[in-house]
């Protein structure tokens, strides 16, 4: 860990130039004022703080199912909030403005290979909206927000203020690991109240109190000379200190269903299920072996062969490859 005095001058620089830029990339106040004024029980009057929390939920799920990224996350809630707080949405679009979201945010943080295509995104969230209109709302979401690859959010100070605790010569085992962060970070998300913090608050709020309990009091000195530095009031960090320890106690309970944990459940129809049920006991049976027709010299010699997992197209017996012993019926069973 690095004395405070120590801080890279171009670290310092660069959250400064981060903290200048931030506003631009804050939802509006009326949008979340109407959203927490909104009741969850009317279907069209508006989008309410609990239908926006699941869908961040569901970003989150598929964001892990999918593979992404952290950033991939952070920016998909961001757009999604500043859409939300900008636009008059009606509940029911939803699910597709929260998809759509996700997807523009991984084209933009993701490699190409690694993105995944709009029918995949609509098949396991269970949507059911199509395509055609994923790319309807991914034109519109594009035309009414000012989209950044790089736009600064809570990850973008969450990584600057880690980076000054850290050294790659000299790494401690007693500082929490970046990912454990980040994922406190996804947690906090998941709530719209995280969303009205500033991200550098919300950033410090998390390293403050995370690092708290470390033997060292230099991380308290480093979190002071941050807080000076980008003119961080004490009343602001610690009402958002709060909130987030709050967030975490609740996140650690058992009764808390996490969607980073959340298993994929697969809605079929009567009649698949029937024949799912019907194949799974149709495994045919392999032929009998007679041992009479077996002798001594050429039993040892097939051993042989069989075991040779290099000259055999097949492998061994144990292998899953398709051969005379394992027909494709059955291989195609098991699978």
């Amino acid at each position: 860990m690095r004395d405070c005095k120590e801080i890279d001058s171009l670290l310092l620089k660069e959250l400064k130039s981060c903290r200048a830029r931030e506003s631009r990339f804050i939802p509006r106040e009326a949008g979340f004022r109407l959203m927490e004024s909104t009741s969850s029980e009317i279907s069209l009057g508006g989008v309410s703080a609990k239908s926006r929390n699941i869908r961040v939920e569901e970003q989150w799920s598929l964001t892990s199912f999918f593979g992404y990224s952290t950033q991939t996350f952070v920016h998909a809630v961001n757009f999604f909030d500043r859409f939300l707080t900008t636009m008059k949405v009606q509940p029911k679009h939803l699910p597709c403005i929260g998809v759509c979201c996700l997807h523009i945010a991984a084209k933009m943080t993701e490699e190409e290979n690694n993105v995944s295509p709009p029918h995949e995104l609509i098949r396991i969230s269970h949507s059911k909206f199509t395509v055609s209109d994923l790319c309807r709302m991914e034109k519109i979401i594009l035309e009414k927000l000012s989209l950044e690859p790089n736009a600064v959010t809570a990850l973008t100070f969450l990584h600057l203020y880690y980076s000054a605790f850290t050294s790659p010569t000299a790494p401690r085992k007693d500082i929490p690991s970046v990912g454990r962060l980040e994922a406190q970070l996804k947690a906090c998300l998941c709530q719209l109240v995280f969303s009205k913090a500033k991200p550098s608050v919300l950033a410090l709020s998390l390293i403050a109190q995370e690092f708290e309990n470390l033997p060292s009091v230099t991380s308290s000195k480093i979190v002071q000379q941050f807080q000076r530095y980008l003119k961080i009031s004490d009343s602001d960090l610690r009402h958002w200190r709060k909130l987030v320890a709050q967030c975490m106690t609740e996140y650690s309970s058992a009764e808390c269903n996490k969607p980073d944990n959340k298993k994929l459940v697969w809605i079929v129809s009567r009649r698949t299920a029937q024949n799912m049920q019907a194949g799974h006991f149709s495994v045919p049976g392999l032929p009998t072996i007679h041992e009479r027709c077996w002798e001594e010299s050429e039993s040892s010699d097939s051993c042989e062969d069989m075991s040779c997992g290099e000259e055999s197209p097949w492998g061994s017996l144990g292998s899953d490859g398709e051969g005379a012993f394992f027909p494709s019926t059955f291989l195609t069973s098991r699978k």
